[in-house]
């Protein structure tokens, strides 16, 4: 037979109700009895702990709410309700927990990537490794004979596998596996797991989509989050007393307190659920869904080549493992310099991006130097050090900052700012001059100047930023003129300076000495010419308080590798009879561009070369980045295939941006000939993996700047610089000329070893070697006067 039985345990009284042959009558007096018992105040209904018992004042005054209304609310209605507001708790709760999912699930993906990439090669390294690993104490000649050609093959062999051949018994097993374990462990601490969108790598596209969803998860928390905690706690307190409305039948054995409790609290349950901050958690919770459920590979891998820096710095917070050791994130400075910059604790309230671990000491680093260089290498973000540094300033209250910078740049220095911070950027240049430094003044932010309007505006008089900011700021390396002084003055009144360089080195130490003057004269005191002959590591020492220094290699371990080539060409009958036509007139400039004079492509070794070069990139969708110094050059260059149009001098600053921006954006190979003074400073242009470098130029430094618009954070794929050289011409003495220059600069100003460059490329024909080198005479002088008299010596030989 079917019950229904109400226990109430706490009041002694049990009511059963068999269906059929139970007189109703003594079910409704059971049921006076048990009201009796509650109305008589049984101090076990009263006990503090009774589930059924919510304290309110209706325990002692109850409200009057209509019969009606309350046989309305519960039941089926109120379940409704309930249901809303258990699944709005589980979705607040998953996107609450999203991004600390999400990261456990990338760093489990990124350890698997890592494991294929270190076997991948163990795989290649050959057996004699093992050899290495045992100080050659290990006998691998049977190993050998039974097949084995690997380090992996070893390790993944069990002993007794290895037992079972001929010659190898348990103590040569043994060495074996030990050595391999430990050419293993060591493959694992070099290995570094890279992105190779060329690929197309499943579970590589798997990291990314992860990465892309934890993005996403985190910027709907960052902005939400406040809101998520309190509709959970809010639903934890309301939720349990408005359960009881989902059941009629408990509602009927509730007294007139519990169930206006009940009744109150499914009334505030369904205005919560309808608040609009509670659908803006919902809402988003849904779109997060919906952008991460459509995600394709395909997609994956256009985004990431987009925005390859923002992926591998949200994988290297992820995982820890792509951040420099911290000698070098910190760029070898002094243990009091380190600790000084260290106990800076880093505001990042008003940055949208969160720095990698060695920029952030650089912010760190600027803030406790107060006055200080930054010499990062290009391509490392020296930006974004600048930018995190004055957002903590702001944070603390700090209003002005002025950054001045070349002209080419000026619209860069504004985007990122406002894409990088909350700060207001303000462009001081052009027609709005005026009025934009009339706000700033009045309204604070950041105000972007360049060198030129800085030295002629005198809206600026008397101003003391908060922080200077010099970008490029070797440009202001001769205290001579007239914008060196312009930056002397405004420094002198901020009340800090940041100067950003990648090349503070470029010609004499000398140089060096006059910026570091800027920011501390009796530093700069300490600092002599003659300190070349001390060694580069004196001179470290001695400028450590304002200079800090890091190279790609130490700190971008994510970045793709560079492969530097010289490509050689021999002149021909036209553009060598150009090239002696240029020296016999003692032309230099026209010299350096002899080689690209013949009208047609086949006539000029350069360019022909070139084409191929460009050709061959085109095959492999590979985007080309043409620099040359001259416009006529690039205006043959133009003429090739897939070549857009030329980023010269001639363009605006924001016309610059708009082209790169074009250049970047379009999916397929494209050729870019930019101005190397024009292209080769302050873009970003890394969609590009091919450089062709048309002609050497006069500075090191501006190879470096333009090679590095590319080769830098955000770069996806291997970039292959050629630089395109005339055998016996003007491009190889000057090339001859700049190695004692690159010499100096390696030694003074980067922290590590630079690369070696190849002198076996060409044979060269006896020169004058004590001429091209006299420093007396100016350089395009003697290599003029060199030249000459090599075809002179030429022409005697052939008559």
């Amino acid at each position: 037979m079917l019950h229904i039985v109400f226990a109430f345990e706490r009041s002694g009284v049990r009511i059963a109700h068999p269906f059929g042959g139970f007189p109703l009558a003594s079910f409704a007096r059971s049921w006076r009895a048990f009201r009796s018992l509650r109305a008589s105040g049984d101090r076990r209904l009263k006990t503090k702990g009774d589930p059924l018992h919510e304290p309110t004042a209706a325990d002692e005054e109850p409200d009057a709410a209509p019969e009606t209304a309350d046989r309305a609310a519960v039941g089926a209605l109120a379940r409704g309700t309930l249901s809303r507001a258990d699944e709005t708790r589980n979705t607040a709760e998953r996107l609450r927990s999203a991004p600390e999912r999400l990261r456990e699930q990338a760093r489990e993906q990124h350890a698997e990537l890592h494991r294929r990439a270190v076997a991948a090669r163990l795989k290649g390294t050959p057996l004699d490794k093992l050899r290495e690993a045992t100080g050659n104490r290990i006998r691998l000649d049977a190993l050998e004979r039974a097949g084995y050609r690997n380090v992996r093959q070893v390790l993944s062999a069990r002993p007794e596998q290895l037992r079972r051949h001929p010659g190898v018994g348990e103590k040569t097993a043994a060495e074996a596996l030990r050595a391999a374990k430990k050419v293993s462990d060591a493959a694992a601490r070099e290995t570094v797991f890279r992105f190779e969108p060329d690929r197309g790598d499943a579970e590589q596209a798997g990291l990314l989509g992860t990465i892309r969803k934890l993005e996403t998860a985190e910027a709907t928390v960052d902005e939400l989050g406040d809101s998520i905690d309190a509709l959970s706690a809010e639903l934890d307190s309301v939720r349990p007393v408005a359960g009881r409305a989902g059941s009629k039948l408990r509602m009927m054995f509730a007294g007139r307190a519990r169930k206006q409790a009940s009744l109150r609290a499914l009334a505030r349950l369904e205005d919560l659920l309808e608040q609009p901050w509670v659908e803006r958690i919902t809402d988003a919770a849904r779109r997060a869904h919906e952008v991460t459920g459509r995600q394709n590979a395909a997609e994956l891998w256009r985004d990431y080549q987009q925005r390859a820096a923002v992926y591998n710095t949200l994988l290297s917070g992820i995982t820890g493992v792509a951040d420099a050791p911290d000698a070098s994130a910190q760029g070898f400075v002094t243990g009091e310099v380190e600790r000084e910059a260290a106990a800076v604790e880093l505001d990042t309230s008003l940055l949208h991006v969160v720095p990698r671990g060695y920029q952030a000491f650089g912010a760190k680093y600027a803030l406790a130097r107060e006055h200080c260089i930054i010499g990062d290498e290009m391509g490392l973000g020296k930006t974004v050090e600048a930018l995190a540094a004055m957002a903590h300033l702001a944070a603390n209250g700090s209003t002005h900052f002025l950054v001045v910078a070349p002209a080419g740049v000026l619209v860069n220095w504004v985007d990122e700012t406002r894409r990088h911070t909350r700060l207001t950027a303000r462009g001081l240049h052009g027609p709005h001059r005026d009025a934009e430094a009339e706000g700033w003044k009045r309204d604070g932010g950041v105000a972007v100047t360049t060198y030129d309007t800085l030295r002629r505006f005198t809206g600026l008089d008397r101003i003391s930023p908060a922080m200077l900011v010099v970008d490029e700021a070797h440009l202001v390396k001769n205290p001579e003129a007239k914008r060196s002084r312009a930056v002397g003055e405004i420094a002198a009144r901020a009340e800090r300076n940041l100067f950003l360089t990648g090349a503070p080195m470029e010609n004499r130490v000398g140089e060096f000495k006059t910026l570091v003057s800027y920011l501390d004269p009796r530093l700069a005191e300490k600092i002599r010419v003659g300190d070349a002959l001390m060694g580069a590591k004196a001179f470290r020492r001695t400028v450590a308080p304002v200079y800090l220094r890091r190279n790609q290699e130490d700190v971008l371990t994510e970045l793709p590798e560079k492969l530097e080539l010289e490509d050689w060409a021999q002149l021909g009958t036209e553009d060598g009879k150009a090239y002696r036509e240029a020296v016999l007139a003692g032309k230099f400039q026209l010299m350096r561009r002899a080689a690209y004079s013949p009208e047609r492509l086949a006539h000029s070794a350069k360019l022909e070369r070139m084409a191929e070069i460009i050709q061959e990139s085109a095959h492999n969708g590979w985007k080309v980045v043409v620099f040359s110094y001259f416009r006529d050059v690039l205006q043959k260059v133009g003429r090739l295939p897939g070549a857009m149009r030329n980023l010269d001098g001639e363009l605006s600053a924001t016309a610059k941006q708009e082209l790169v921006d074009e250049f970047n954006n379009r999916p397929e190979h494209a050729v870019l000939p930019a101005q190397i003074a024009a292209g080769g400073v302050g873009l970003n242009i890394q969609s590009a993996s091919v450089v062709i470098l048309a002609e050497p130029q006069l500075k090191p430094s501006t190879e470096e700047q333009a090679i590095a618009r590319c080769h830098r954070m955000g770069q996806t794929r291997k970039v292959h610089v050629h630089r395109l050289m005339a055998k016996d011409t003007v491009d190889q003495r000057l090339a001859e000329v700049l190695e004692g220059k690159a010499r100096l600069f390696d030694a003074y100003a980067r922290d590590s070893a630079a690369k070696n460059s190849d002198d076996s490329a060409v044979d060269t024909e006896p020169i004058d070697q004590r001429l091209l080198h006299d420093e007396a005479i100016p350089m395009d002088q003697r290599i003029v006067r060199v030249e000459r008299e090599r075809l002179r010596g030429t022409e005697r030989a052939e008559s």
